[in-house]
């Protein structure tokens, strides 16, 4: 019956005309209703960004954060966009209202994120009273944001996988939960599109990709996280995914072009020509690709939520043309790495960044994810410990000027590890 009442309210609300999320014909799916998310339009970013990615403990896990932060860096340098993380454990939509304006706003944000719901379901099947608080406090949040200029990418909850045996308050089954989740979920859609503001759909790829990794790898893969609501790497590349896609990132990383016939080579923005000669490319590039590896039956592996999601495909390519290439089979060789392809398949262009896990950027891209995950995590204690703490309470200005002296060299130090990284690639015909 609460199902009913959920998908009865929905169908009365204001966007009553909008279209349902396409989901599989599994009869798994068949009882969840979740409205058609927006799709994502032209670039949010804008050169210069200041980001704020904004949520509760799983945000303050420090994986989606790092994998947004890391991917922003270095896949898109050109855009220079900085970033700080203010995740804060068991926080709910009006607790984070609570601390906008002393934690948040005061660094002057340009855009931010928020990934609110899982709290404020409170471990229930669906009830309208915390679904209002959750919607009103929202559109305050986002609307105080607007008021201030900055552009807000409203993220939805994602799901759980289990019951959360920590969580005293929890009622009900993993299904009922899922179903709030989905509730909150729509909220959250119905109210991107009356702010007109952007849109993250985490829910629905959560949804998705975990049961087909089940179906896939087996009972044991738990995409909402082993104890059901923080996710492992897996989960957290899915999160991340759903924020980039809503931000209007094209995923076009770069493109490496070789005429066979003649031996010229073309380089697309962000790369540089070193040197060609026939079946031999010398490249400098400024962006990378995003770099993982890793098991792909694992949740605990970036490349495993690389699987569930069109990663790749939608944000990660850097892509290998060759033309004019005689029929047959070439081996392309990358770092330590080789792979054959057919004449016709170097035509149409191979995602290096797909194809070859190990490749000539993973040591610099590492070091630059690792930069990051230091400078996150001081923005965790910073915020929670120095800011909410003795010293905040004191003096909340000095606090936050002797901070922000202690992160500087955290900031720069990522800088300093985004460098040009110079690659070789060969393409030879198989005998």
């Amino acid at each position: 019956m609460k199902l009913i009442a959920i998908v009865v309210a929905s169908l009365l609300c204001p966007l009553q005309a909008q279209p349902w999320e396409s989901l599989p014909s599994d009869p798994y799916f068949a009882a969840y209703r979740p409205l058609a998310a927006p799709t994502p339009g032209k670039l949010l970013l804008q050169p210069g960004d200041r980001l704020a990615i904004c949520g509760d403990s799983i945000t303050e896990q420090k994986m989606y954060s790092r994998i947004m932060e890391t991917y922003l860096t270095v896949c898109v340098p050109q855009l220079r966009v900085a970033v700080r993380q203010f995740g804060w454990s068991g926080e709910k939509a009006p607790g984070f209202l609570a601390r906008l304006e002393n934690d948040v706003l005061r660094f002057e944000p340009t855009l931010v994120t928020t990934c609110y719901g899982m709290n404020d379901h409170n471990y229930q099947p669906y009830q309208e009273e915390y679904g209002q608080l959750y919607r009103d406090t929202s559109r305050t949040i986002v609307r105080r944001l607007k008021e201030r200029g900055v552009r807000v990418i409203h993220g939805s909850p994602g799901t759980v996988g289990k019951m959360p045996a920590w969580v005293q308050r929890a009622r009900g089954t993993v299904e009922d939960l899922n179903h709030s989740l989905a509730e909150f979920r729509n909220i959250g859609v119905r109210l991107a599109a009356e702010e007109q503001v952007g849109f993250a759909d985490v829910f629905c790829p959560m949804l998705v990709g975990g049961f087909e990794a089940r179906q896939r790898c087996g009972t044991d893969y738990m995409i909402s996280g082993k104890d059901g609501v923080h996710p492992g790497w897996a989960g957290h590349l899915v999160m991340a995914y759903a924020f980039l896609k809503a931000m209007g990132l094209d995923g076009a990383i770069g493109t490496i072009t070789l005429d066979w016939a003649g031996g010229a080579a073309t380089v697309s923005e962000g790369h540089r020509l070193v040197a060609t000669e026939p079946g031999r490319i010398e490249v400098e590039s400024r962006r990378y690709p995003f770099c993982a590896t890793g098991p792909a039956d694992n949740d605990g592996s970036i490349r495993s939520g690389m699987t569930l999601v069109p990663f790749n495909q939608d944000l990660n390519r850097l892509l290998l043309v060759v033309r004019n290439a005689p029929a047959g089979r070439y081996r392309v060789t990358w770092g330590t790495t080789s792979r054959t392809y057919p004449a016709d398949e170097l035509m149409r262009g191979i995602n290096l960044a797909a194809d070859f896990e190990a490749n000539p950027f993973s040591e610099a891209f590492q070091r630059v994810d690792e930069a990051v995950a230091k400078k996150q995590a001081y923005e965790t204690r910073q915020i929670k410990d120095l800011f909410h703490g003795p010293e905040g309470r004191v003096d909340p200005a000095l606090t936050a000027t002797l901070t922000e002296k202690a992160r500087a060299p955290l900031a720069a130090a990522l800088a300093t590890a985004c460098v040009p990284v110079r690659h070789t690639i060969t393409v030879q015909p198989e005998p």
